[in-house]
């Protein structure tokens, strides 16, 4: 029987950011299941190999700064292949494109399209096509949906780099672009249109969690980004990427997780959280409340 109340850490936009001090931090969060939204760094293998020995059960979904040389065609200073080896040392917990059941907590996550940069125009056609043999958003739709109708459970976390389109299109808003004053919407067509297709099938969407799109925009200095909304359906939806999430004070290093409380499936509170690995919680900001009507 599945757990009626799940804790879940999303580690946003990590940017080589990350050591043995998470793992401690991960421990004192107590946590049932971490999820990576992506841009581990610029294909740092050592990060990611690193990520890989986490005992805690996770899902992963890679960024567009994990294929970094990939997408200008360039290989590592090391001329490895640094994309193949991202993939090999993380093995199934990488989502993109596919998922993981988990039946302790009696949910499935569901990994949206890996690498994505976001946006409304269809990007690195070439990289999408040889690795994946997938050439537009409507077969990138295809494929994922795919992965809905193959996971065990009829819960489902979808996990993306980048969220879905349709979510606004102001500069602060949860996928808006921030570096033009014009705004507009960044989201990933095709993930809003497997999101609404999964609604279509019956199944629950526990939360949408992605990254990519920086708390801290680039031309709004005087506000922060949207973090956490829910739509129409009441999906909600989390932007985990308040970067930098490692901030060095006089006294200590601070690292920042987000914190998403299931109960029956259902999300009642969404947290920002520092940490302080030797002493635990250092700082709170609750983004998300959830109130019975």
């Amino acid at each position: 029987m599945a757990k009626p109340k799940i804790r879940i850490a999303i580690v946003g936009d990590i940017h080589d950011q990350w050591g043995q001090a998470d793992h401690q931090a991960l421990e004192l969060l107590k946590v049932d299941l971490v999820l990576f939204v992506g841009d581990i760094g610029n294909e740092n293998i050592e990060v990611v190999r690193a990520i890989a020995t986490l005992s805690i059960p996770k899902a992963v979904i890679l960024g567009n700064h994990d294929a970094w040389y990939a997408i200008r065609k360039k290989k590592q200073p090391d001329q490895e292949d640094g994309v193949k080896k991202q993939l090999e040392l993380l093995g199934n917990t990488h989502v993109g494109f596919s998922y993981l059941d988990f039946t302790d907590l009696g949910l499935s996550v569901v990994g949206a399209r890996p690498f994505s940069w976001g946006g409304q125009k269809w990007k690195n056609t070439d990289f999408y096509r040889d690795r994946y043999g997938v050439k537009n958003f409507t077969e990138s739709t295809a494929l994922i949906l795919e992965s809905v109708q193959k996971c065990a459970h009829n819960h489902i976390i979808f996990l993306g780099h980048n969220g879905a389109s349709g979510l606004g299109d102001q500069p602060w808003d949860i996928c808006g672009i921030d570096w033009q004053l014009s705004g507009g919407d960044y989201g990933d067509p095709d993930l809003a249109d497997v999101i609404s297709r999964t609604s279509e099938l019956g199944k629950n969407i526990a939360f949408v969690a992605f990254g990519h799109m920086h708390h801290h925009l680039k031309n709004h200095s005087d506000r922060l980004r949207t973090n956490v909304v829910k739509d129409k359906a009441e999906i909600v939806y989390v932007n985990a990427a308040c970067v930098p999430r490692v901030i060095e004070t006089e006294s200590q290093a601070r690292h920042n997780f987000t914190i998403v409380t299931l109960e029956h499936h259902r999300v009642m509170q969404v947290d920002l959280v520092w940490v302080d690995p030797e002493f635990g919680i250092v700082s709170e900001q609750i983004n998300y409340l959830f109130i019975s009507s």
